[in-house]
């Protein structure tokens, strides 16, 4: 994951290790998306790597194929880059670095979300009364 790191990161928040993977996630998925996008050619080859890919986990689930092969298909697999894939990003609080309960508007957590609307620190958010 080192050789994907940004030298310098522009988070401009809370910084843990967990961010800073999440932030690598999102670049490599970025140029990931970039590059699909380019034009028929590089999305032909993409949909041949994800059907690869199936096939790599078909032969690794098949139990009647010899240990070899399954073992050189887990090989592969496990060779194969795992931050092209959406389900590997995670929202993250900016001011926390939580995963769970995160509003995706204001990127903050439950709880820290709660604390500015009181203070009045998000613009247009008020406490809901009726």
């Amino acid at each position: 994951m080192a050789q994907f790191r940004a030298k310098k990161l522009d988070l401009g928040c809370y910084i843990n290790v967990r961010v800073i993977r999440d932030h690598t996630k999102r670049k490599v998925y970025e140029q990931y998306e970039t590059q699909r996008r380019k034009g028929k050619k590089a999305n032909r080859l993409l949909t041949e790597i994800r059907a690869f890919r199936q096939a790599l986990r078909y032969i690794i689930r098949n139990t009647t194929l010899p240990q070899r092969a399954r073992a050189q298909a887990q090989l592969q697999l496990s060779q194969m880059h795992c931050y092209t894939r959406f389900t590997q990003i995670n929202n993250r609080c900016i001011e926390g670095g939580k995963s769970r309960g995160v509003f995706r508007h204001f990127r903050m957590a439950r709880f820290l979300f709660r604390q500015n609307a009181l203070e009045g620190n998000l613009p247009g958010v008020k406490k809901a009364s009726w």
